[in-house]
């Protein structure tokens, strides 16, 4: 039986917006957490993204104790070798890159314990293909976040041909201690969420493009006729439109041209309106 304990030591590989908000999560749940960012700057940088957090849950009166008594409980490194060696879990959450993420999990293997569990939160990378960097492929399988994560009530468990059960039930009961669900898929481009979610932004950015309707006249027919939370170009400009450009080349690649990026995302991103990162997107954020 799936069991809900929070993991005694959690490492998260990369601290940007993703890898923050897991350490932030997890520490809350109880776990001491190891983030690694690189660089002096980087790491006081991720630490600050965790402080935050923090303090915005605490004003919200989200937390059972003291932000800074939950902030005690995260530690930065910058190395994946400065691991500790008997942590349970560890998220790998930098950028989409699937050479990057199979060396940083190649890394981390190294480092710590032959039971330590291995996750991926790509949000449409082959976890099957990242396992193959991996010499005990076994103790691997996709934990994919959504942003924010301290807020969302989602993760996706990503199991590939060669993970073990027991792998997957020790993620279960590791998202269960968050409060939050999980939905169990196979590997498979795109997983369930970002498969279908993608397909419907590229439907809505190819409805701007043709002229349809506007981006607010768009997300107010998808919020208000069927009940989402947000529209999917709001959603698209707080994944960011590099990253919903990336998945939709890869999904392109794999699944065909229901998938093809379309003209106004090449361009958009080619201007750098990423969306609220940058401040413009579909819409403007400043």
């Amino acid at each position: 039986m799936t069991t809900s304990t929070a993991p005694a030591v959690v490492g998260v590989i990369g601290g940007g917006r993703m890898g923050a908000g897991i350490a932030q999560s997890y520490a809350t749940a109880g776990s001491i957490v190891t983030v690694v960012e690189n660089g002096a700057e980087a790491a006081a940088a991720a630490l600050d993204r965790v402080a935050t957090g923090l303090k915005r849950a605490a004003e919200r009166d989200r937390l059972d104790e003291p932000a800074g008594e939950i902030l005690a409980r995260v530690s930065i490194v910058q190395s994946v070798d400065a691991l500790p060696a008997e942590v349970d879990l560890v998220v790998e959450a930098v950028p989409e890159d699937s050479a990057l993420k199979a060396r940083v999990l190649a890394a981390a293997e190294q480092a710590v314990s032959a039971t330590t569990v291995l996750a991926s939160n790509t949000s449409s990378l082959s976890v099957t293909e990242l396992s193959a960097a991996l010499s005990r492929p076994g103790r691997f399988l996709g934990m994919h976040f959504f942003n924010p994560v301290p807020a969302s009530e989602l993760v996706e468990i990503v199991v590939a041909p060669g993970t073990d059960a027991a792998t997957t039930e020790a993620a279960l009961g590791w998202t269960r201690c968050l409060g939050k669900k999980d939905v169990v898929v196979k590997d498979s481009p795109g997983f369930a969420s970002s498969r279908l979610g993608v397909a419907l932004g590229l439907e809505a950015i190819r409805m701007v493009q043709e002229g349809v309707a506007e981006a607010e006249a768009i997300d107010d027919a998808m919020s208000l006729g069927y009940k989402h939370p947000m529209g999917p170009l709001r959603l698209t400009d707080l994944v960011g439109l590099d990253v919903r450009l990336a998945i939709a080349e890869h999904l392109h690649a794999t699944l065909g041209e229901r998938f093809a990026p379309p003209r106004l995302l090449r361009e958009k991103v080619a201007r750098g309106e990423l969306g609220r990162k940058t401040g413009q997107g579909f819409y403007t954020w400043r």
